[in-house]
């Protein structure tokens, strides 16, 4: 029986922390950090992807000396792969006529203007026609020729629209790829779109069509001198370590953390509760003790 002349029985955290409920919680808790520190690893691992995504594209283009034939990287009615972003590629088609759009609100250096967007048939991409043989004809691929400014109020191009008639004839191209972009608002102006997006192409021009776009670097016959080149395309954080992934993976890390740490404050809680108790109520506290050793 207790002895009123005893102290009061005062839990430490140790033994709070080595009961098998307290041992069950911190196998859960840890099992959940080692998830999370997993998870932060993947996307330590995809930063590096991506930053070195620019460098594995010029290194591809060494191997093979130049550009390859589209078709041997993109197919017409396939998933565009990640990876292909910036990717060069050559092809040879003819502009389809009446197919010209204005992609609006794209600066370029920071200064306002439009795409030059336009549907091209392709005719040759590498393969000899082998890459859409199972389609329903030859496939049509979006291409943005360039980019022109807008004139000063914003609302039209500063150029002369005869300026961006496209070449007649076969053409052969030399450009990057990206990636189709999301389905956009639309545009209240003829002639004029707010988005690549080749679900929406698709609609007005018709297919097979690709999952991505080609952005021109040069062009046989070329194009007027207005149409400004545009850059390789990148993945946001494509050049170097990849900020968004790798504080991704940080956020996941600190999420493992808080696991233990929430393990250790139910210890503390725990300790804090049944000393109160002892503190009130001394001979059920070791009431308890004793039965729990």
């Amino acid at each position: 029986m207790p002895n009123p002349s005893d102290p009061p029985v005062r839990p430490s955290m140790v033994s709070v922390a080595l009961r098998p409920r307290m041992i069950g919680l911190l196998l859960l808790f840890l099992l959940a950090a080692a998830v999370c520190a997993r998870l932060g690893v993947w996307q330590l691992d995809r930063a590096h992807e991506r930053g070195d995504l620019a460098d594995r594209q010029a290194a591809a283009e060494a191997q093979n000396q130049g550009p390859e034939g589209l078709g041997a990287l993109l197919e017409p009615q396939s998933t565009f792969p990640g990876d292909l972003v910036g990717r060069q590629a050559w092809v040879e088609g003819e502009y389809v006529p009446g197919t010209q759009m204005l992609v609006e609100g794209r600066a370029h250096d920071g200064e306002p203007g439009f795409l030059v967007l336009t549907a091209m048939r392709v005719s040759e991409d590498g393969t000899g026609g082998a890459s859409w043989a199972d389609l329903s004809g030859a496939p049509v691929l979006p291409v943005v020729r360039g980019w022109v400014p807008a004139s000063t109020d914003g609302s039209d191009p500063d150029v002369d629209a005869s300026v961006l008639a496209e070449p007649a004839g076969t053409v052969r191209l030399v450009g990057y790829l990206q990636a189709s972009e999301a389905l956009g608002q639309g545009s209240s102006v003829p002639g004029r779109t707010d988005s690549i997006s080749s679900a929406s192409l698709a609609n007005v021009w018709g297919g097979p069509i690709y999952s991505g776009y080609l952005v021109v670097s040069s062009s046989q016959p070329s194009q007027a001198d207005a149409i400004v080149l545009l850059d390789r395309p990148s993945i946001e954080g494509g050049d170097g370590l990849n900020l968004q992934n790798l504080f991704y993976a940080l956020q996941w890390w600190i999420f493992g953390g808080f696991a233990v740490l929430l393990w250790l404050r139910l210890v503390r809680d725990e300790t804090r509760g049944e000393e109160k108790s002892a503190d009130e109520d001394p001979f059920g506290a070791l009431a308890r003790a004793e039965a729990e050793a």
